[in-house]
């Protein structure tokens, strides 16, 4: 028996102003386990999709279901970002706290955790990310690449069923890149990946979707 699909996208339109269409009627379905690349030229819409699918945009024609349900308003969505985690291209979007611990900590204690079992998750995630020792550092105040562990961890802290990772290796130098490769390859989650990066795409993914004039072409 086939399982519900975590997401399924079809015939889903968009466009940021009427004479330049985005989507154009792009069909997706993303399972539990599949690890998907999401490739296709700068401004093919990548980005837009991922943002659909969490309802930071909202379709303009079509239909998104998420977890097994359609998802059409804001409180539809409200349950959905816990679940599929979105690391977004630019870690100054992600990051708003003034310490490093803030900014993972604020996740799991809207989800509900105890300030005890949060320190935990803080400590557990940036340790697995190699930030042993960043609680207390000032956000701003990091390295681009230190910034993006950081943005991974505010996701990975959720424990979300599902990763959307847009340009996760932006900005890495070759040791933290590598070891971000290693983490993510070793990560049960479903994940959709957006990258330029073909080695990165090379050991994660499973399946290789592109985005071709508002559409999805597997490869």
């Amino acid at each position: 028996m086939v399982s519900e699909p975590l997401f399924r996208l079809s015939d889903v339109h968009f466009a940021y102003d009427s004479g330049r269409p985005v989507l154009t009627g792009a069909d997706f379905t993303l399972h539990a386990g599949d690890r998907v690349a999401l490739t296709g030229s700068n401004g093919a819409g990548k980005t837009t999709l991922l943002h659909l699918m969490v309802g930071l945009l909202k379709a303009q024609a079509g239909r998104v279901e998420a977890f097994g349900r359609p998802r059409i308003h804001e409180k539809d969505f409200m349950e959905v970002r816990p679940r599929a985690g979105l690391l977004f291209q630019d870690s100054d979007d992600q990051l708003f706290c003034p310490t490093v611990a803030e900014d993972v900590a604020f996740g799991p204690l809207n989800l509900g955790k105890s300030r005890a079992e949060t320190r935990m998750i803080v400590r557990h995630t940036l340790a697995r990310l190699g930030l042993d020792g960043f609680e207390n550092r000032v956000t701003y105040k990091l390295s681009g690449g230190q910034r993006r562990l950081v943005a991974l961890a505010t996701v990975l802290a959720m424990n979300p069923e599902v990763l959307l990772l847009d340009e996760p290796t932006n900005a890495l130098d070759a040791e933290t890149r590598a070891r971000l490769i290693s983490i993510l390859a070793g990560l049960p989650q479903a994940m959709i990946v957006i990258s330029h990066d073909e080695g990165l795409l090379a050991r994660v993914a499973q399946r290789w979707t592109r985005l071709e004039r508002g559409r999805l072409v597997e490869s």
